[in-house]
């Protein structure tokens, strides 16, 4: 596994239940701002291995852009809010890995 997708797999990993991240976000953070379409590639190819929480990563306008699942559904089980646009606020439920690192 190379250094970029392990570090999208930690920091999904790492995402705590009733907080998102967006794919664009995940991927700069790992390293690769430009990487928004790799992280993709991870969560289809790797999260059953690794038991990622893959609901939990939306698109940067707070949508979600899978479908097929209940993701959905598994957000609001967690406590994530949708408006009435169907969207997610960022500004309450988006998830900023330093976060972690402050304590």
């Amino acid at each position: 596994m190379n250094l970029f997708t392990k570090r999208v797999v930690n920091i999904i990993q790492a995402i705590p239940s009733g907080y998102v991240m967006s794919y664009g976000q995940v991927a700069a953070a790992a390293g690769n701002p430009r990487g928004a379409r790799q992280v993709v590639r991870v969560l289809h190819s790797m999260s059953e291995k690794y038991d990622l929480p893959w609901h939990r990563i939306i698109n940067a306008k707070g949508e979600i852009s899978f479908s097929g699942k209940d993701q959905r559904g598994m957000l609001e089980a967690e406590g994530v809010a949708f408006g009435l646009n169907g969207k997610i606020d960022l500004v309450a439920y988006r998830w900023h890995p330093i976060d972690a690192e402050e304590g």
